[in-house]
């Protein structure tokens, strides 16, 4: 064809497409052959567009036997044929066969009339229709004759069922009947010239809509140059402006008679000047489209609609005069509410920055604090143990006072660690423990802290019915030592502590809910502050007030703690009267609960015990080295891993009775030179026990431990106490056959 535009290239391609695509006598399939894989994608999209189409659509072949190559889903509705394979078999796949037998020769004499003076080969004829039930009814045939090439002559048809319509025609028909017969044929000959008008609107509909691409629920066609607008589709907005009927009108008129009625005031002025000639002129000349969104009332509610103009002139290489527009209105509320919900949430994140910046502001000036009070007490006892170190009686004083300062800043250290690690870690595996064992732990270990102060500390557990249970041991007992450990604190001297835990009634045998107690006389929390009372670096008093040191993270690890666990935690407080933390948590009952054992005789350690101390850091390598030889325990030292690796690989079994490896020094780390010592050949030297002494204390560095090989990790500065007992037991576990 003459003049043939990109799109009609396209619709060449989709033709192509449905017509090649057809497999050969050997059953293969040609669709591979087809060139140009870009424009075949989109002649694919395009096709499952057609079947999407509210409206019937189909495609044959011009001439012989007019074979239909495609109709969507519409056409099959219309046809009351449930797929295409009852379609086929009741019209033999044809066109011929869709017309009813009495208006076919009619039908193909009018299409190839109008094709034949039709500048865009266009045609609109109607027929009747035998349906898949029977029934006759008529439809409306806008067709478009296509001739390509490649596959050929074709038809495009859109077709919708015109029953209603014909008979209106007939009802009409036949009242007119009874009026002169010079009426009728008046009336008769205008039905036809209005016919015509309508044809001839409804051919130029069609092509407006191929140069929209997009469905929207009002559909406008405007020539800028003639001042006249018409409807292709109507909503309740436009309905007004055209009288529900399909008819020209002044643009200019259009355009101030909508925004008046129905464009929010606040947005008139805008919509006004974003569809003025000259405005909408300048807009495409840069693109082909564009929009404007604004807010519409209807029945008093406001919608957000958008706009879109498409330029659908003519353009000539020589002159590109834009005249010819398409309108597109469309309902965007949807869109418009998600935009909304993402600024709100991009304030909201906003604002718990500046709140999370604010409350860390406040827990680094605490930190400051806190952090410096022991260290001004360090830093000034070191200087008087110095001058009077003479004087044992002062000196030790002061050292004690040292020590003290030392634990509290440590303290603060691994709180804001193991709130870190909390907040980080994976939800560990179930593992089997014994509420009971911890609690009684927990207990024993407080109880000296609780009778320094003359605190009645007692420990409930009567009414537990299983002890053994599957859970997170680990967490449980740091849970419930912050608990304990805050009462014991917080309680003044002569006050009463009380740790108790109840077995609640569980729906499932397989699991058991415990109630968890802690309750103090302590000092108490207000009312006001209770609801930030597991929020993050809060504290209700700073220390210079409260006199008691602390970071505002226990409670925060608590809490964090309960969360992972899927439990629940609540506080009752009353400032003076003391407080109540109640924790509920659910635990698995394993199916063999362990049977009580007698407690192991750990015994005393050997003082000819003989060590490899690895450290790097010269000041705690004397150190350690000091206090071990001070136990009577022969020590050997190595700087990094690499030299305790070469020194175990000289030696002769039984040099060596046990390894206390550092994690981070230089040249080789702990975890390597653990890895190392454990492929040596020697298997005697292989096997030596080995425990890590670290500053890294999270409970991923000792996974890591144990997985390089390392039968036990204990984090700095270690305890001597701690350190002896863990020996004790490395090295009787390694004894055993």
């Amino acid at each position: 064809m003459n003049g043939q535009t990109e799109e009609h290239r396209l619709i060449e391609t989709v033709l192509t497409l449905l017509s090649r695509t057809e497999p050969d006598a050997d059953g293969a399939d040609r669709l591979q052959q087809l060139p140009g894989c870009a424009e075949l994608q989109t002649a694919r999209e395009i096709i499952w567009f057609m079947d999407e189409m509210p409206g019937g659509f189909f495609i044959y072949r011009a001439g012989g036997d007019e074979k239909i190559l495609y109709a969507n889903k519409a056409l099959l509705r219309i046809f009351k044929c449930e797929n295409m394979a009852q379609f086929l078999q009741l019209t033999g796949g044809s066109f011929q066969g869709m017309v009813h037998p009495e208006d076919l020769a009619a039908i193909e004499q009018s299409i190839a009339e109008q094709i034949a003076s039709s500048q865009y080969d266009l045609d609109y004829v109607e027929y009747r229709i035998l349906c898949r039930d029977g029934e006759i009814r008529w439809v409306d045939d806008y067709g478009h004759f296509i001739r390509s090439r490649k596959a050929g002559e074709f038809f495009y048809v859109f077709i919708g069922d015109a029953t209603e319509k014909r008979k209106r025609y007939f009802t009409e028909k036949a009242a007119l009947l009874d009026e002169k017969n010079q009426q009728l044929k008046n009336l008769f000959e205008e039905y036809n010239r209005e016919k015509n008008l309508i044809q001839q609107e409804q051919l130029r509909q069609l092509e407006v809509i191929e140069g929209l691409g997009v469905n929207y629920d009002s559909i406008l066609y405007a020539d800028l140059d003639t001042d006249r607008i018409s409807p292709y589709r109507l909503s309740l907005r436009t309905r007004k402006q055209f009288d529900e009927k399909f008819q020209t009108r002044s643009f200019l008129w259009y355009r101030q008679d909508y925004v008046k009625s129905w464009v929010l005031s606040e947005d008139q002025e805008m919509l006004l000047q974003a569809t003025t000639p000259d405005y909408i002129r300048s807009q495409l000349s840069c693109s082909k489209t564009y929009y404007v969104n604004y807010r519409a009332v209807y029945e008093g509610e406001p919608q957000y609609i958008q706009l879109r103009i498409v330029d659908v002139s003519s353009h000539s290489q020589e002159k590109q005069h834009i005249s010819q527009i398409v309108l597109g209105y469309r309902r965007i509320d949807e869109e418009f509410r998600r935009e909304m919900d993402q600024k709100q949430m991009l304030e909201e994140a906003l604002e718990k920055a500046k709140l999370a910046i604010a409350a860390k502001n406040t827990f680094l000036s605490n930190m400051s604090h806190d952090m410096r009070t022991p260290l001004n007490a360090i830093f000034g006892f070191t200087a008087l143990i110095r001058k009077h170190l003479g004087e044992t009686e002062t000196a030790l004083d002061y050292l004690s006072r040292v020590e003290a300062s030392s634990r509290q800043l440590l303290n603060l250290i691994d709180k804001v660690l193991e709130l870190s690690w909390v907040e980080s870690r994976d939800k560990p595996p179930e593992t089997e423990f014994d509420i009971r064992e911890t609690m009684e732990e927990i207990y024993h270990f407080l109880l000296p802290q609780a009778e320094e102060k003359s605190i009645a500390f007692s420990l409930n557990c009567s009414a537990l019915q299983h002890n053994h249970v599957c859970g997170d041991p680990d967490g449980f007992k740091q849970l419930l030592m912050y608990l304990a450990n805050n009462a014991v604190t917080y309680t003044p001297t002569g006050g009463q502590v009380d740790i108790s835990v109840i077995e609640l009634k569980d729906s499932s045998w397989q699991y058991a809910s415990y109630q968890f107690s802690v309750k103090d006389t302590g000092v108490g929390i207000s009312k006001d502050f209770l609801q930030y009372i597991f929020e993050p670096f809060e504290r209700e008093k700073n220390t210079t007030l409260s006199g008691i040191h602390g970071v505002g993270l226990g409670l925060t690890i608590a809490k964090n703690i309960v969360d992972r666990m899927n439990g629940h935690i609540a506080a009752e407080s009353e400032p003076g009267k003391g407080s109540t933390f109640t924790v509920m948590l659910c635990f698995r009952i394993p199916e063999n609960p362990p049977q009580p054992a007698a407690a192991e005789d750990t015994g005393g350690l050997p003082a000819s015990l003989r060590l490899l101390l690895v450290e790097d850091n010269e000041i705690n390598l004397e150190i350690e080295t000091e206090l071990l030889e001070e136990l009577g325990f022969q020590v050997d030292t190595a700087a990094d891993g690499s030299i305790a690796v070469q020194k175990i690989e000289n030696a002769e079994p039984g040099d060596y009775d046990l390894i206390l490896m550092d994690i981070q020094m230089p040249v080789m780390n702990g975890w390597q030179a653990a890895r190392a010592i454990r492929e040596l050949k020697n298997p005697d030297l292989a096997a030596i026990p080995i425990i890590a002494l670290s500053a890294n204390a999270f409970e991923s560095d000792r996974q890591t431990s144990l997985e390089s090989g390392m039968n036990a990790h204990l984090a700095k500065p270690f305890n001597i106490s701690a350190l002896l007992e863990t020996m004790n037991l490395v090295l009787k576990t390694d004894k055993k056959p």
